[in-house]
C-alpha cells in the first residue's frame, strides 16, 4: 500500500478524479456488495457526480456506474490517481 497521507475515503474522493481501491474495512453482507459491484483492490474507480442533496454520489467502477451513500463509501480506502 501506499504512504498514509494519499489514502482516504471514497467519500472524500473529489468529483472527476480517480482513484484505487486500496481496502474495504467492512464485513459482512455490506463487504460482500462491494465485492461484487467490483470494488476490489487494485480497482479503479471514478467519482462521477453528486446528487443535489450531495448523497448518494455516482462512480464508475469497471465500465459501470454505481450508486453509492457517503455511510457506504467510508468504508472504502483508496488511493488518489
Amino acid at each position: 500500500m501506499e504512504s498514509d497521507k494519499s489514502l482516504v475515503s471514497l467519500s472524500d474522493l473529489p468529483v472527476g478524479k480517480l482513484a484505487k481501491v486500496q481496502c474495504i474495512v467492512s464485513n459482512g453482507n455490506q463487504r460482500r456488495r462491494f465485492l461484487d459491484l467490483g470494488l476490489i483492490p487494485g480497482s479503479i474507480i471514478k467519482s462521477e457526480r453528486k446528487s443535489p442533496s450531495g448523497n448518494p454520489t455516482a462512480y464508475n467502477i469497471r465500465g459501470s456506474i454505481i450508486a453509492l451513500r457517503n455511510e457506504e463509501a467510508q468504508n472504502i480506502v483508496v488511493s488518489i490517481v
